[in-house]
C-alpha cells in the first residue's frame, strides 16, 4: 500500500495533475473549512443537511468535492453554520 505522499509523488509526474491540484486547492480550502466548522458545532451531516433543508446526500456530495455548487448553496451552508461567505 502506497502513502498518500508516495501516490502524490507520482501523480504529479503525469501531465496536467500538478497543474489541476493547484487549481483545485481555493475549493478544497473552502470546503476543509466549512467540514471543520460543522464538526466543531458537533453536528452530522444528516443534523445539518436537516437544519438547512437540503438532503443528506447533496451535503455529503458537496463535502466531497462531487459538486459545482451554486452560489446560493454555498449561502445557505455559510449561514446554516452562522458563518458569513465573503470574497476578496
Amino acid at each position: 500500500m502506497k502513502t498518500l505522499a508516495q501516490f502524490k509523488k507520482e501523480a504529479f509526474k503525469r501531465p496536467g495533475v500538478r497543474k489541476a491540484y493547484t487549481e483545485m486547492q481555493p475549493e478544497i480550502q473552502i470546503i476543509r473549512a466549512l467540514i471543520i466548522s460543522r464538526n466543531k458545532k458537533g453536528m452530522s451531516q444528516r443534523e445539518f443537511a436537516k437544519k438547512i433543508g437540503i438532503t443528506q446526500s447533496a451535503l455529503a456530495r458537496f463535502e466531497t468535492g462531487g459538486t459545482n455548487p451554486t452560489l446560493s448553496f454555498l449561502q445557505k451552508i455559510t449561514s446554516g453554520l452562522g458563518l458569513k461567505l465573503l470574497v476578496k
